[in-house]
């Protein structure tokens, strides 16, 4: 791999002082990159392969970082960190210390807008833009989002508000879900050099100056024929309708089309909208062929591509999910999936197999999956929505008004929750204990390994009211899974080790290494399960017979399961010595999940620690 040219650009500037026909000659030596490292350290990866051109037009005709990009999502802003000057810690991406997996402003001026949630791209930069135009600024501001992106309802909040604004805001949609064919490619090329170009906005002003001094039903007439003309032509009416000026589609590996189309939007008014073609995957064929099973990746040979086995190791919490749902489905009709997006994610590939008609993909609008959950719910349905920690914060009132406070039984089944390692803080589910408990009707579980995550499931099922049941990424401790479904006791915990003075309270994931350091303790471990209901004569029992109650949580402390403990040791007037372990009043950054637990002192050395200095203290 030889990237001599690309070795020459540390910032944009450099790149812009290239000449035009050396653009290919960057973006090819960009791919190569890219492949390898990429390979080398994981991560996003056809999402990354399929934005390089339109990434380099962008950068070599605005005057970044002060013209600003705005990345939505972050998937694919790899090439986008490499022509920022960040090309030789390429090594580190998404490691302890590394490079982020997405825009960071604390990591670059180039990251204009910090993301790894979806949709947030057109309300940012719009409001980029009005800040500009306050500050009587010239800069210029462009919001890169995916098709994707773009189901969001945020996406489109904002592009009503956006074409009813007079700024000068480009949004430029990023869809890799098209394909173009070589003659409408051509024709539609031509169409957007056209329709870009100072002579037709002129033609267009000044047309609507003349017809300003016509009747309204000819103003009316003419404008409508402007627009069906165009609605022929191409797809956009519908952003004509929200007030921009549609430009598109084009083809978006074509550095001559890109840069052509950019540099006469650049010079536009007002709000403008550009159809980018791209293809996930672009010059690697592997994933070209599977772009979803490259989304994202490990660690893997550039030349054989992933590896086809998936090995006979222990089942992903994600997996407990999947086989809980395809065998609760064969036993009540009333049971319907739903998820925002996620169906690989959250493991309902083979539910949507099996049962197609029962499943129910809403598109990246988690306000709308709760909701829509909770109208199948009011007629006899039974949802289970499957849904991240991170992205259920999305949905927060929608939780509280349409479910919790109208009691409808829907379950959440909440994916990710803790830390989830090298996707950092935006994908962290540090909160979802301290948001869920304090909202009435729910009941909140967490399980401490593969088979208490599925009968938690079924126990949640059971229940005609809401419910949540939230797992960590990844496998457990590789318990056996029992076939046969069992309703727990709700709001009971089990004492899982007998000891003395120290009593550990651990919910879900640090039941594990709770134990572990509770055997150099002699100390007595209960596995929770509830947060809520608590069960609060085990809590007051153990307070009272143990020296130090310890309690240990894969979430903040600021209100989470231990604070619940807290109230109810205060409430029933009990004097105890208590110790909160878990996560801090800060965003933990991204990493390798079990170095960062260990960091935090959230592993067996770390809790036994913490206990042994509490003792001396």
């Amino acid at each position: 791999m030889t990237t001599a040219l690309l070795d020459t650009i540390d910032t944009p500037a450099d790149l812009r002082r290239l000449p035009r026909e050396a653009l290919p000659k960057v973006a090819g030596e960009l791919r190569d990159f890219l492949v390898e490292s990429v390979s080398k350290t994981g991560g996003h990866f056809s999402s990354n392969l399929g934005s390089i051109e339109l990434t380099v037009a962008l950068h070599y005709v605005y005057d970044t970082p002060d013209d600003r990009l705005v990345w939505d999502v972050g998937h694919q802003t790899y090439p986008h960190k490499i022509l920022t000057g960040r090309k030789a810690r390429m090594n580190s991406m998404r490691q302890q210390g590394g490079l982020a997996g997405f825009p960071k402003r604390e990591e670059s001026p180039y990251d204009t807008f910090g993301v790894g949630h979806s949709s947030t791209s057109i309300g940012a930069a719009l409001g980029m833009a009005v800040a500009a135009k306050a500050q009587k600024s010239e800069r210029r501001c462009v919001a890169i989002i995916g098709d994707g992106a773009l189901t969001a309802g945020q996406a489109f909040e904002a592009l009503n508000n956006a074409g009813a604004m007079d700024t000068n805001l480009l949004v430029i949609l990023n869809d890799n879900e098209m394909s173009i064919s070589p003659n409408v490619g051509a024709l539609n090329n031509y169409l957007a050099r056209l329709l870009s170009s100072r002579f037709y906005s002129t033609v267009r002003q000044q047309s609507n100056k003349v017809l300003k001094g016509f009747a309204p039903p000819l103003r009316d007439l003419a404008s409508k024929v402007e627009e069906y003309a165009k609605g022929m032509l191409t797809p956009g009416t519908l952003f004509e309708e929200f007030g921009f000026n549609y430009i598109g589609p084009i083809d978006g590996h074509d550095l001559n089309v890109l840069v052509d189309t950019l540099s006469n939007i650049r010079k536009l008014k007002g709000p403008q909208f550009l159809h980018v073609v791209t293809r996930k995957g672009q010059g690697y064929k592997l994933a070209e062929n599977d772009p979803t099973a490259y989304h994202g990746v490990s660690r893997f040979d550039p030349v054989a591509g992933l590896a086809s086995g998936k090995g006979g190791g222990k089942p992903s919490y994600t997996q407990v999910f999947g086989d809980w749902i395809c065998d609760m489905a064969k036993k009540d009709h009333r049971l319907v999936g739903i998820t925002p997006a996620m169906r690989e994610g959250s493991g309902l590939v083979r539910f949507e197999r099996e049962h197609p008609e029962r499943y129910f993909d809403v598109a990246i609008a988690e306000q709308h999956a709760v909701t829509f959950a909770a109208g199948m719910a009011c007629d006899g349905m039974k949802p289970v929505v499957a849904i991240y920690s991170t992205f259920l914060q999305r949905a927060y009132d929608q939780l509280i008004h349409d479910v919790a406070l109208q009691n409808l039984p829907v379950l959440f089944a909440i994916d990710r929750a803790g830390l989830v390692g090298a996707d950092g803080p935006t994908h962290a589910g540090a909160f979802d204990l301290s948001f869920l408990r304090c909202i009435p009707n729910m009941t909140v579980m967490a399980p401490s390994d593969e088979n208490e995550c599925r009968q938690m499931l079924y126990t949640a099922y059971q229940l005609e009211s809401p419910t949540a049941v939230r797992y960590p990424r990844g496998s457990g401790c590789g318990a056996e899974i029992q076939t046969e479904m069992t309703a727990l006791p709700i709001g009971r915990g089990v004492v899982r080790r007998q000891g003395q003075r120290i009593a550990i309270l651990a919910f879900g994931s640090m039941v594990a290494p709770s134990l572990a350091a509770a055997e150099a303790l002699d100390a007595t471990v209960a596995d929770m399960r509830f947060v809520k209901p608590l069960d609060e004569a085990l809590v007051r029992e153990l307070a009272q017979s143990h020296d130090l109650l310890v309690t240990v949580e894969e979430n903040v402390v600021m209100g989470g399961a231990g604070s619940a403990c807290l109230e109810a040791i205060a409430a029933a007037g009990l004097p105890a010595n208590c110790l909160q372990l878990g996560l801090p009043d800060d965003y933990v950054e991204h990493g390798d999940h079990a170095r960062l637990l260990a960091g935090l002192g959230l592993d067996s050395a770390g809790i036994e620690a913490a206990i042994r200095a509490r003792l001396s203290s």
